[in-house]
């Protein structure tokens, strides 16, 4: 079945998230949902999440999978939130477990934190196969951005996460902890070696000034026209230019709340005794 597919822009975040769906009444995926956080208050909010809900209940499907294509830098997921409003089951790329790893030692988190995944409902394998109600999904391991990252396979369609951007926009950046410039560039060869007129959605897009957000392309187009990595770009030439490009870049707004609560699978860390969840800032940390 070729799937259907729903996308929602966060303006705040420059985030896409999707429904992927069999039919109507079927059976759905969410991949890559939004929590709204004010870094200023420190406050949640459920309203894009709500969209991605609404949509969900409009069209009468059962939500059986929340995807994360990696534990994002930029963004908070919502999948704790939507998997206690609908049901369905977490998962991301068995490789979480090494950046868990990393951010334990980097917020000192509490001695229970598990480095093995298990805030999570399901750990993908590379190359592993699941359904998603008629439909059938593949996980692809695609690192480099960060040792976890995964796209996304359903029929002619493959949502990349951060490994790919549109094509003026370029790639990922490969300098947070554990990211390898040599390995996205393997990972995007991966993608790249699909059908030229596969599908490819972008997790972000921030557009060159002048044009709207986009987030659809084809492999044809990210092997002709991406800035970055297209035909003909050596490997020596992409590290070379990702590795002067990563050090000009500033961290990410969100990156230290997100992280802590994305590698929770969208949880807060545990209340403490006043009842209160915190998130901690590594002073001079990264």
């Amino acid at each position: 079945m070729t799937p259907q597919i729903q996308a929602f822009f966060d303006d705040a975040t420059w985030t896409v998230s999707y429904v992927v769906f069999d039919e109507p009444g079927g059976h759905c995926a969410v991949i890559d949902s939004v929590l709204d956080y004010d870094p200023k208050s420190g406050r949640t909010r459920t309203q894009s999440a709500d969209r991605l809900a609404s949509f969900i209940e409009s069209q009468r499907l059962t939500l059986q999978w929340i995807l994360e294509t990696h534990a994002h830098a930029d963004h908070l997921s919502a999948a704790h939130y939507l998997r206690s409003r609908l049901g369905g089951r977490i998962a991301i790329g068995a490789a979480i477990a090494q950046v868990q790893e990393v951010f334990k030692a980097v917020f000192h988190l509490e001695p229970g934190f598990s480095t093995q995944g298990r805030q999570f409902d399901h750990l993908l394998q590379d190359g592993e196969v699941f359904p998603i109600g008629r439909l059938q999904a593949k996980a692809l391991a695609v690192p480099g951005h960060t040792p976890a990252c995964v796209a996304y396979q359903v029929g002619d369609a493959v949502w990349v996460g951060d490994t790919l951007f549109m094509p003026d926009v370029g790639t990922a950046r490969c300098d947070f902890p554990g990211g390898n410039a040599h390995t996205l560039y393997q990972s995007i060869q991966r993608l790249l070696s699909l059908p030229p007129q596969t599908r490819l959605f972008m997790c972000h897009d921030y557009p060159p000034q002048g044009r709207p957000p986009a987030w659809q392309t084809t492999v044809a187009s990210q092997r002709e026209h991406n800035i970055h990595v297209r035909d003909g770009t050596t490997e020596a030439a992409f590290v070379q230019l990702r590795t002067a490009r990563d050090a000009t870049l500033e961290m990410p707004v969100l990156i230290l709340p997100a992280v802590q609560v994305n590698i929770r699978a969208g949880a807060m860390p545990p209340a403490e005794d006043n009842g209160v969840s915190y998130l901690k800032i590594p002073v001079n940390g990264l």
